[in-house]
């Protein structure tokens, strides 16, 4: 009995999710990619704005009103590993990836199609195969791809930050530079992301306190052991001299 509920449960879903795919249209946005680019900028870039207490303006790419997918984002459910939810209609799901066919299908209406709201389409500049450390980051570099990149890059740069509008702008728009665009190069002398970001922070901070709590009961037993040897030394000296004081009076 139980078996037949759990085939009809399996059949359900089946029908419903082949349905939801012949029912949506196709959206020429990778998903995967601009979840990517999204990854980078909220590492390797957030945390620096946030420290200017600097607004980026709309004509901006990198804001989080101009990724198709953000608010679809921000309503998936992460349960456990197991178990991934809709926050629209509550709809429960095994994998991620079911999840995101789910959004692609059902809540199709919800994604601003507008031009310019693919994410995606910045990964060149923003080096998303790097964050990935997916094949293509260690193929042989491509002096024509790297100039492309770098182009978009500098143009996101002076669009997002345009040094005319203050020390905070300028700021960013040249560790914009350093983080990014200096890395499309075929030299191979800059690397991404060179300005760190968010996890190396907390890394370190994590680092740092692991290091206090190994060394501090260390130091302690330091400073008991040198105590203990100090007080050994001073009762044996206490004990020389009442010996030498017994021989002086007899």
């Amino acid at each position: 009995m139980i078996q037949s509920h759990v085939l009809l449960g399996s059949l359900f879903y089946s029908r419903n999710f082949e349905q939801e795919q012949e029912d949506a249209p196709e959206v020429r946005c990778s998903r995967d990619r601009s979840r990517a680019a999204w990854k980078v900028i909220d590492q390797y870039l957030t945390p620096f704005v946030e420290k200017e207490n600097y607004q980026l303006s709309k004509k901006c790419r990198l804001l989080p009103e101009n990724d198709m997918f953000r608010d679809q984002e921000e309503h998936k459910i992460y349960l456990d590993r197991n178990e991934w939810r809709c926050g629209y209609c509550k709809k429960s799901f095994r994998e991620e990836k079911f999840i995101d066919q789910h959004f692609d299908k059902r809540h199709y209406n919800l994604l601003d199609l507008t031009h310019g709201k693919c994410l995606a389409d910045l990964c060149g500049a923003l080096h998303c195969d790097a964050a990935m450390n997916s094949k293509s980051s260690r193929s042989k570099c491509n002096p024509e791809a790297a100039a492309r990149n770098r182009h978009l890059c500098e143009s996101l740069a002076d669009s997002c930050f345009p040094i005319s509008e203050g020390p905070s702008a300028s700021r960013l728009h040249e560790l914009f530079l350093h983080q990014f665009c200096e890395a499309h190069s075929c030299s191979g002398k800059h690397k991404p992301f060179s300005r760190g970001g968010k996890d190396q922070g907390s890394f370190f901070r994590l680092a740092v306190g692991a290091l206090v709590l190994v060394l501090l009961p260390v130091f302690y037993l330091f400073l008991y052991l040198i105590q203990s040897d100090m007080k050994g030394r001073t009762q044996e000296l206490r004990r020389i001299s009442k010996s030498g004081w017994k021989a002086k009076s007899a």
